[in-house]
């Protein structure tokens, strides 16, 4: 279970009540994965289980109340206490206050933003009982009275024309509305636009050369729906604090890709979409500009006959590339390779590949491709436990695995690797090198601005003082308004020989095998980072967001 659920979630909560099973789990996360559902909101589409039962596993495994609503056991001077929007925001009603605390029925107790935000709003500590979301609705409807937006998203601008904004506002799917700010960030050539929630509604705002504008407001009662639907869209499932997705366009005849970022805030989640830079990812290791030290061991390392090599990214598709990069490199004359997965072999090689339902058992499928007897298998992600154990036994079998794990940095693949190693899933003499890969934005040089990095500033980043001044992206009609030119990919390569295994047996936390690769000359990405921002190739924002994070 613990690979497939966090402790205290939902999903482990109902598994603990014995009401629904680990494969209930898995089909669940495949519909979260592909709708952008809530785990709850999945299993009751599936027919799994009931709001009721939820509730009922919620209420007994928390040790919260389970209440069945009743216009008598709500106070309306609680009610007056907590904003119409906030209540119908988070799913809930206020029931009593006493003293400085007030008791409030909610469907999802689990929903800290919730009660926090009613915290913040009313000044009294909250106690939380659980109850279903159609008596919740019923008691707003009567304390709150029909809410304004019922029928209407309650998106208002200036900048669009008055029946646009009225077919925006009838589709309270919100499809229309991510339609026309998709195609307003084109034709006004804007560098992104963000949805902000701001409590009772949410500002949408956009940035172009360099400034920023509201251009409307949008009410809060149906943004939630919104937010799930370009989940849905850009593929972004599961509840992580930041997420990024894509999305494609179509636009005069064309798909124009939009990346979309995700942040969870108070009042919702805070979403971005701007223009995705797209630039073909390297072909060939000499294309990738790297140092003649980082050329050389990735020469070594593609020439290692049996182990495991791992390709280290947070994005799977960069993973995909780093692998197809490494089949590139790897003389592969007289060799069977076989494929384990959708991304990897889009390179120039063509290799059988074999692709995996979302349900497939790791253990047996590597185990059915190793009685085709491949020199190479390759794995398109190894980084839950049970996929890592079977790529291992495939390497213990003599073979080469060449396989994915989802990591953007050295340090945190390190960790992940010692963490396999306590749990007695790897063998230390089986790990042939480490390949780690991140994208990041270069600058537009026609109109990217030098700004000065105030001194602590660059004290809190690590930066040195040559780096007294950074680059920012404004936007002009050579980059369509975007402040970007292209990507750069950048490349660790960290080869496991003897003396890198020895300290990684023996290493607790990574810090060892860090120490031990400083001393040989190694930087890291992160130090790479700095050198293209002092030269002004990438901006400080993306030098934190892409290298630090």
């Amino acid at each position: 279970m613990d690979s497939i659920v966090k402790e205290g979630s939902l999903g482990d909560i109902l598994f603990k009540c014995q009401i629904i099973s680990e494969d209930d789990i898995r089909a669940a996360l495949d519909e979260q994965k592909a709708t952008g559902a809530r785990i709850g909101e999945a299993l009751v589409k599936l027919g799994v289980v009931t709001q009721e039962d939820i509730d009922w596993a919620l209420s007994n495994q928390l040790n919260i109340p389970y209440v069945r609503l009743k216009p008598a056991m709500v106070d309306r001077g609680a009610v007056d206490l907590v904003p119409a929007a906030l209540a119908r925001q988070f799913n809930l009603i206020p029931l009593i206050r006493a003293g400085d605390e007030i008791s409030i029925a909610i469907a999802d107790p689990l929903n800290l933003t919730a009660t926090a935000a009613v915290e913040k709003a009313t000044g009294c500590g909250v106690s939380v009982s659980v109850a279903l979301l159609r008596e919740i609705r019923e008691m707003q409807e009567l304390f709150y009275g029909p809410s304004e937006s019922a029928e209407s998203l309650g998106f208002t601008s200036a900048h669009f024309p008055v029946n646009i904004l009225a077919a925006i506002n009838q589709d309270l799917t919100g499809a229309k509305l991510v339609d026309y700010l998709l195609l307003f960030i084109l034709q006004q050539k804007l560098a992104s636009l963000s949805l902000q929630p701001l409590g009772d509604a949410v500002s949408v705002v956009c940035r172009r050369g360099g400034a920023t504008r509201e251009v409307g407001k949008l009410s809060s009662a149906h943004y939630p729906d919104i937010v799930m639907r370009v989940r849905k869209l850009a593929k972004i499932g599961g509840a992580d604090f930041a997420a990024r997705g894509s999305i494609g366009f179509g636009w005069k005849g064309r798909s124009v890709p939009f990346q979309v970022a995700l942040l969870r805030g108070e009042g919702g989640d805070h979403l971005t979409f701007r223009m995705h830079i797209v630039a073909p990812f390297p072909t060939s290791v000499a294309d990738m500009g790297l140092s003649e030290e980082t050329v050389l061991r990735f020469s070594e390392l593609a020439a290692a006959g049996r182990g495991m090599v791992l390709a280290s990214a947070r994005d799977s598709e960069v993973r995909s590339r780093v692998i197809d990069l490494y089949l590139q490199e790897y003389d592969t004359a007289g060799k069977t390779v076989i494929i384990l997965g959708n991304g990897p072999g889009q390179g120039d090689k063509r290799f059988p590949r074999v692709p995996l339902p979302p349900d497939a058992e790791m253990g047996a499928v590597v185990m059915a491709a190793l009685e085709h007897d491949p020199d190479i298998l390759v794995l398109e992600d190894v980084t839950e436990g049970q996929v890592f154990s079977a790529a291992c036994r495939a390497a213990i079998r003599g073979k080469l695995v060449v396989a994915g794990i989802g990591f953007g940095d050295a340090g945190g693949a390190l960790k992940q690797l010692i963490a396999f190693r306590d749990m007695h899933l790897i063998i230390p003499a089986h790990l042939r090198g480490l390949i780690v890969c991140r994208g990041v934005r270069t600058l537009c040089p026609e109109c990217r601005r030098s700004e000065p990095l105030p001194p602590e500033e660059r004290a809190g980043l690590g930066l040195d003082e040559t780096t007294s001044s950074c680059q920012r992206a404004v936007g002009c009609p050579a980059c369509d308004q975007t402040g970007y030119n292209g990507r750069r990919y950048l490349l660790d390569v960290i080869p496991f020989d003897l003396g890198m295994r020895e300290r990684f047996e023996t290493d607790r936390d990574g810090t060892e095998v860090l120490e031990h690769m400083r001393e040989l000359g190694w930087r890291g990405i992160a130090e790479e980072g700095k050198d293209l921002l002092a030269e002004g190739t990438i901006s400080l924002e993306e030098y934190v967001t892409s290298l630090l994070t």
